[in-house]
C-alpha cells in the first residue's frame, strides 16, 4: 500500500460525497414531486400515460404494480434476445440467443442483477444492447429507488394507508434522475475516450503484420447507465476491465463516484424527508465505514502478494497484480471491487478470481451482507432501514421497553417480518450452493478443484441472490442448470425480498409518529451507528462463516502451506 493509493481512494470517495448532496435533494423533490420548472412537463407525461400521482396505492397495490411492471418487462426483453437475428441494428448478424441463457438474461436484467452468462461482443446485437439491456438498466435502477420512496414515506407519514404512485415514482426517477445523468456522463465518457458508434468493429494491422478485427458499438452511453443505476452488464464481456470501457485512471474512477452516488445520497434524502438528517448522515456514517473497511482489506491482500511468488524471488513490493489492469495498479482495484460489490453494481475492474484467497473473500462476504453497504439504488436504503429495525429491536431488548424508530413503535410483526427478509439471503444462497455442489451436471462447470472451487459456484450464487452480478471467474455459467438456478436466486433475491419490506412499510405508515421520551434510544449518534454496523455482521454475516471457512479461508492457510487449486 502506498500514500499515493491512498490520496487516491480519498480523492474519489470525498467527490462521491460531495456530490451525493445534490443529489440526495434532487432525489427528495422527486419523491415529494416538487419538480419545480419542470412541474409543468412532468405533469403533461403522467396525463398521457393516465397516471394521476395524487391517486396513491397501498402496500399491496404498489407490489403488484411493480411486479406486473418487471412481469411485462421480462417477456418484452426475453422476446427481443430470442428474435435477436432478424431484428435490426445487427451488423454483426448476430443469431438469437438460445431459450436458457436469453432466460437467464432477461431475469437478470429486469432484477437489476445484470449477471453475463455471455460475452456482449460476441453475443448481442447493437439493438439488444441499446433497446433490450440499456432500457432495463434505467427501469430496473428506477424501479428500486422507487421502492425506496415508499419506504421513506411509510417512516415519515402517521396513520396512513398509502405510500404513493408507483408509476408515478418510476417515471419521475428515470425522467429526470436517470436519464439527464446518463446523458451527463455519456458525454464525458466519450471525451475520455469510450466509443459510441452503430459501427460494428475495425480491422487493425498489428505491429506483426497479422489483421486484427476490434470489435466496438454504443458504449458510452451503457457504460453510463450500468454505473449510474448500480446495474453491472457491461458492453464487453470482460467488463469495466476492457480498455473501451476503462480507458484511463480518471474514467475508472467517474465509474466509481457513480455506483456510489445515488446509494450515498438517498440515505441523506431519508433524513430531509423524515425531518433529521442526521438519521440520513447515520445511515450514510455506516455505509463509508465499510467501504473504507473493505477497501482497506482488499488493498492490503492485494499489495501483500502470494507468498508462493514472494518465495520465488518475486519482489514483495509488486504485490499481486495479476488480472488488474497495470495502468491503474492496486489502490483503484481495491476500490472499485469494494464499491461495485458493495453497491450490487457488479461491474468489475479487475479479475476477482485472480485475487488472494483473503482479497477475494472480501467482496463475497460485502455482497453475502446483504447488499446494503451502500447497496443498489433504492435497495441499499430499504435493506439497510431493515437492520435499522433489528438493532432498535436488540436495544429494546437489552433494556426492556418496546423498540421505536423515528417515533414508529416497532412491533412483532415488523420484526417476523424483518427477520423473513434477512434469511432469504442466506437460505437461497446456501440452499443452492450445497446443491450445486453435490450434483455431477454443476460440478462439471468448475474450473478449480478443492476451496477454490467452493468459492467460484458460491460467489455465483451469492451474486445472483443479491442482485449484484459480478462474477469470480473460473466457473463456466451458460448451462440449462446454472441459467435457470441463477435466475431463480435472481427472483428471489429482489422480489422475496421486497414483499415484506413493502409489508413493514404499510404497516408503520399506518402508525402515528410519537414524539421521542427519556427512554428513546437515539438513532443519529456514534452509539446507534456502532450497533447498526455490529446487528449487520452478525445477523446478516454470521451465518456465512462455515462456508467461507471451508473456501476462501482454507485457501489462505493452503496457500501458506505451499499448496495451490
Amino acid at each position: 500500500m502506498t500514500i499515493i493509493g491512498w490520496v487516491q481512494i480519498a480523492l474519489v470517495l470525498g467527490c462521491a460525497l460531495l456530490l451525493a448532496v445534490p443529489v440526495g435533494q434532487w432525489l427528495a423533490a422527486l419523491a415529494n414531486g416538487r419538480l419545480g420548472a419542470l412541474a409543468g412537463v412532468d405533469n403533461a407525461v403522467l396525463r398521457a400515460a393516465g397516471v394521476d400521482p395524487a391517486r396513491g396505492q397501498g402496500w399491496q397495490a404498489y407490489l403488484m404494480a411493480m411486479l406486473a411492471f418487471h412481469a411485462a418487462g421480462f417477456v418484452l426483453l426475453y422476446a427481443m434476445l430470442r428474435l435477436q437475428g432478424v431484428l435490426p441494428l445487427n451488423p454483426q448478424g448476430f443469431d438469437g440467443i438460445p431459450p436458457y441463457l436469453a432466460f437467464n438474461t432477461a431475469v437478470s436484467f429486469i432484477t437489476n442483477t445484470n449477471w453475463q452468462a455471455y460475452s456482449g461482443e460476441a453475443a448481442m446485437s447493437h439493438f439488444s444492447q441499446m433497446a433490450g439491456l440499456a432500457v432495463q438498466n434505467f427501469l430496473s435502477a428506477a424501479s428500486g429507488i422507487a421502492l425506496a420512496f415508499a419506504v421513506i414515506r411509510a417512516f415519515a407519514a402517521g396513520g396512513v394507508k398509502q405510500l404513493g404512485n408507483f408509476w408515478a415514482d418510476i417515471s419521475r426517477v428515470t425522467l429526470w434522475l436517470l436519464l439527464p445523468g446518463a446523458i451527463i456522463a455519456g458525454f464525458l465518457f466519450i471525451a475520455m475516450g469510450v466509443p459510441q458508434t452503430l459501427e460494428a468493429s475495425a480491422t487493425a494491422t498489428t505491429l506483426g503484420g497479422a489483421e486484427q478485427v476490434i470489435p466496438f458499438g454504443p458504449v458510452a452511453f451503457q457504460l453510463a447507465i450500468k454505473h449510474f443505476g448500480t446495474n453491472g452488464g457491461g458492453f464487453f464481456g470482460v467488463n469495466s476491465l476492457h480498455p473501451f470501457e476503462g480507458p484511463s485512471a480518471l474514467a475508472t474512477s467517474l465509474q466509481i463516484i457513480l455506483q456510489v452516488v445515488i446509494p450515498f445520497g438517498l440515505c441523506l434524502t431519508f433524513g430531509r424527508i423524515v425531518g433529521d438528517r442526521r438519521q440520513g448522515v447515520a445511515l450514510l456514517a455506516v455505509m463509508v465505514g465499510f467501504v473504507l473497511v473493505a477497501t482497506l482489506g482488499i488493498y492490503a491482500a492485494e499489495a501483500g502478494g502470494n507468498p508462493l511468488h514472494i518465495a520465488a524471488g518475486v519482489s514483495p513490493l509488486q504485490g499481486n497484480m495479476e488480472g488488474k489492469d497495470l495502468r491503474f495498479g492496486q489502490a483503484l482495484a481495491a476500490l472499485f471491487t469494494a464499491t461495485t460489490t458493495g453497491a450490487s453494481c457488479g461491474a468489475v475492474n479487475a479479475m476477482i478470481d485472480s485475487f488472494t484467497p483473503l482479497g477475494g473473500m472480501v467482496p463475497l462476504f460485502l455482497i453475502q451482507l446483504g447488499e446494503v453497504l451502500p447497496g443498489g439504488v433504492g435497495s441499499g436504503l430499504y435493506g439497510i432501514l431493515i437492520f435499522a429495525l433489528l438493532a432498535v429491536f436488540v436495544a429494546g431488548l437489552m433494556v426492556g421497553r418496546t423498540p421505536e424508530y423515528l417515533g414508529k413503535k416497532v412491533q412483532a410483526r415488523e420484526v417476523k417480518l424483518a427477520m423473513l427478509a434477512v434469511l432469504v439471503l442466506p437460505a437461497v444462497i446456501l440452499g443452492l450452493t450445497a446443491t450445486s455442489l453435490v450434483l455431477p451436471v454443476a460440478i462439471a462447470s468448475l474450473q478449480d478443484a478443492g476451496p477454490h472451487g467452493l468459492s467460484e459456484m458460491l460467489y455465483a450464487y451469492t451474486s445472483a441472490a443479491g442482485n449484484n452480478g459480478s462474477a469470480f471467474g473460473g466457473l463456466t455459467a451458460d448451462t440449462p442448470w446454472l441459467n435457470v438456478t441463477l435466475a431463480i436466486a435472481m427472483v428471489l433475491g429482489r422480489f422475496a425480498f421486497v414483499i415484506p419490506v413493502l409489508a413493514i412499510a404499510g404497516s408503520l405508515a399506518a402508525k402515528p409518529r410519537t414524539p421521542e421520551g427519556p427512554g428513546t434510544l437515539p438513532t443519529h449518534g456514534p452509539l446507534f451507528i456502532g450497533l447498526l454496523a455490529g446487528v449487520i455482521l452478525i445477523l446478516g454475516g454470521l451465518q456465512y462463516l462455515p462456508s467461507l471457512a471451508l473456501g476462501p479461508i482454507a485457501e489462505h492457510v493452503s496457500m501458506i502451506a505451499g499448496t495451490t487449486f
